[in-house]
């Protein structure tokens, strides 16, 4: 473990720039915290923390100037490895058909993702598990993960809709990152302590200022990710997750959400896991030249079980039942673990605040009360 001072954090983002990465981080913009291209450490939102609950999110100013001092914002590392909209091939013709078909997405970004958290970590090797090591593998995802560089943060401050504890991924980061910080601004003293996690995480730490931790530093981490790991602002029992919602699939609670659910899809756009997508195939006005697309969709959409039969899930309930039963359980026989990695994201998000921790436990009550004979 490595200290590095909070004044030279900047090296490490030389050291990056150095090895021609695109900086992706955290920074504040239209008040939230969100992704995007940063060059220096003062575009990190310094002094800022996200205050997150049911159907809320605003941003307030901290008393210290911490860089990290947040959690997630309604943006995940997915729109970057997966792109919210990708064009998969374009094709020219000539003669009589398409005989010129092209890939035309240019070269593969070499992103760094400064601060991803615990949870986003999880998700990041969840959807590896889809995109890389499934039957089909994705090529354009493969080549920007490839070229991709983690910078992990690990989580000393839960947020209010954050229960990464229950699902076993935070708020430590365990793997799956190249280097991972840990801020501490305790005493007025801010810094940084740091970790490699692969050959690239110890090259960075030999290219920065950074010293080495003593013990009392290594203890100081522990004690602070413990304490963050008591203090989530939500929990779920995932204990009897698979059998739960099979025991429960016709109760009439199901139809008590429906009437809150807007069908919006903003719980499936924020979800760092979420993958459902549809193809859309276009043509210029002369004919001549077509491409087609892939873009996000969601299973809350009124067209995505659309097929020639008709809609098989034209209600709310149903769609809703869907994602929830899907995420949770079914994924576990699809992925071998939960969909879910405790980020809170459509908890925040969701317009109406519709808490899927409290959806659980109220399902779990549902299935410990006996049936009458």
């Amino acid at each position: 473990m490595r200290i590095l001072e909070a004044a030279d954090l900047n090296s490490l983002f030389t050291a990056l720039r150095e090895r021609d990465y695109t900086i992706v981080g955290p920074t504040v913009r239209d008040g939230a915290i969100v992704l995007d291209v940063i060059e220096r450490s003062e575009q990190l939102p310094r002094g800022w923390r996200d205050v997150q609950e049911p159907g809320t999110y605003r941003l307030e100013k901290r008393e210290d100037e911490a860089m990290f001092g947040f959690v997630v914002g309604p943006y995940s590392w997915k729109r970057f490895l997966y792109p919210p909209r990708l064009r998969l091939f374009a094709a020219t013709k000539a003669g009589k058909g398409f005989e010129v078909v092209h890939p035309t997405n240019g070269a593969v970004p070499k992103y760094a993702f400064f601060g991803v958290r615990p949870c986003e970590i999880a998700a990041i090797e969840l959807q590896d598990r889809i995109f890389l090591h499934g039957p089909y593998a994705d090529q354009h995802y493969g080549a920007v993960r490839k070229a991709a560089c983690i910078i992990a943060v690990n989580c000393v401050e839960p947020g209010g809709t954050c229960f990464c504890a229950s699902m076993g991924t935070g708020p430590r980061a365990e793997k799956g990152y190249d280097l991972v910080l840990t801020e501490m601004t305790g005493g007025g003293h801010a810094r940084f302590l740091l970790d490699a996690g692969s050959e690239t995480g110890n090259e960075l730490l030999g290219a920065i200022h950074a010293r080495e931790a003593a013990d009392e530093d290594r203890a100081a981490v522990d004690h602070v990710l413990q304490e963050a790991a008591k203090g989530m602002g939500r929990s779920m029992d995932v204990s009897n997750i698979q059998t739960l919602f099979h025991d429960t699939f016709e109760h009439a609670r199901w139809d008590e959400i429906a009437k809150r659910c807007l069908s919006c899809a903003n719980c499936t756009l924020v979800c760092p896991t979420c993958f459902c997508s549809t193809v859309e195939d276009t043509t210029d006005l002369t004919g001549s030249r077509a491409e087609r697309w892939r873009r996000w969709d969601s299973c809350f959409t009124s067209d995505f079980t659309k097929i020639a039969g008709g809609n098989i899930r034209m209600s709310t309930r149903t769609r809703y039942r869907q994602w929830l039963t899907h995420k949770l359980a079914n994924w576990i026989d699809q992925f071998g673990s939960s969909g879910c990695v405790g980020c809170g994201r459509c908890i925040t998000w969701c317009p109406v605040g519709i808490d899927l921790t409290a959806e659980v436990a109220a399902f779990q009550e549902i299935s410990s009360v006996p049936t009458n004979a």
